[in-house]
C-alpha cells in the first residue's frame, strides 16, 4: 500500500510539469503568456492558493529558438536588441584620397581632369586714350622793313616779312608805318604815319612777305629831300 501511494504522487508531479511546459511553449495569437499554477492533474493536485499572474514572453524573430521564460513581475523590454555590429562594417573607411597627377609647370587643381588646369588668358590692357591738345593761339612776328625808292621822292616801296608761330591762324589785322622825312643835310624833319590792312589769313606756321607802296604828301618833301620808312607796328587778331 505504501508503494502505490508513492507512484501516484510521482505521476501527479509529472503531469503537472507537463502542463507547465505546454503553457510555456504555446504560440499563436493568444500565446506569449505563462500561467503560473497547476494544470489538470490527478486527484492529488493542489489548487493554487493565490491569484494567477500572467507574464508576457519576449517575442523572438522568426526562425529563432524560444525565448527564456520571463520571471513574474519583470516587464518585457520595450526596445528590440540591436543586432551585433559586423567586423566588416565597423572597419574605418580610408580617409586619404589617391594621389593626383600634376603636370610640371601647371598649377594643381581639382577642377580639371587629372588635376590639370589651364590658366586664364590675360586680358589685353586698354590702349591709352589719346586726347588732342587744344590749339595754341596765334603768335605773329615780323621783321624790319625793307625799302626801295620809286620815281617819286615822296613814295617808297616797303616790304615786311611776317611769321605766324602760333597754333591758330591770324584772321585780321593792320600794319602801321612810320615814314620819316629827311632833309638834304640828313636832318629828320618829322615822321608821317600810314596804315594798311594786314594780308590775312595767316595759317599756323605760315610765312609771308607782302610789299606796299608808302607815300606822303608831295609838299612835305621839297626838292632835295626824301623819305625813309623805318617804323612798323602791327595789330592782329
Amino acid at each position: 500500500m505504501l508503494r502505490t501511494g508513492i507512484l501516484t504522487a510521482v505521476s501527479a508531479a509529472v503531469v503537472g510539469l507537463g502542463g507547465v511546459l505546454v503553457a510555456c511553449g504555446g504560440g499563436g495569437p493568444g500565446g506569449g503568456y505563462t500561467a503560473v499554477g497547476t494544470g489538470q492533474g490527478g486527484p492529488t493536485a493542489v489548487a493554487p492558493s493565490g491569484s494567477v499572474t500572467l507574464v508576457p514572453l519576449d517575442r523572438q524573430p522568426h526562425g529563432t529558438g524560444p525565448a527564456a521564460p520571463a520571471r513574474p513581475g519583470t516587464p518585457r523590454s520595450a526596445t528590440p536588441e540591436s543586432p551585433p555590429t559586423s567586423a566588416s562594417t565597423s572597419a574605418s573607411a580610408p580617409t586619404s584620397a589617391p594621389p593626383v597627377e600634376v603636370t610640371s609647370g601647371t598649377p594643381q587643381s581639382g577642377g580639371g581632369p587629372g588635376g590639370r588646369t589651364t590658366p586664364p588668358a590675360a586680358s589685353p590692357s586698354p590702349a591709352p586714350s589719346r586726347t588732342t591738345p587744344a590749339p595754341t593761339p596765334a603768335d605773329l612776328s615780323w621783321g624790319d622793313p625793307a625799302t626801295e625808292d620809286t620815281d617819286k621822292r615822296w613814295c617808297q616801296k616797303v616790304t615786311v616779312g611776317f611769321h605766324n608761330t602760333g597754333g591758330t591762324a591770324v584772321r585780321s589785322g593792320s600794319v602801321t608805318f612810320g615814314t620819316h622825312i629827311i632833309g638834304a643835310l640828313g636832318i629828320d624833319w618829322g615822321t608821317v604815319g600810314s596804315t594798311v590792312e594786314l594780308p590775312v589769313p595767316l595759317a599756323p606756321g605760315a610765312r609771308r612777305s607782302p610789299a606796299w607802296t608808302v607815300c606822303v604828301d608831295a609838299w612835305r618833301v621839297p626838292l632835295g629831300m626824301h623819305i625813309e620808312t623805318r617804323d612798323v607796328s602791327v595789330e592782329w587778331d
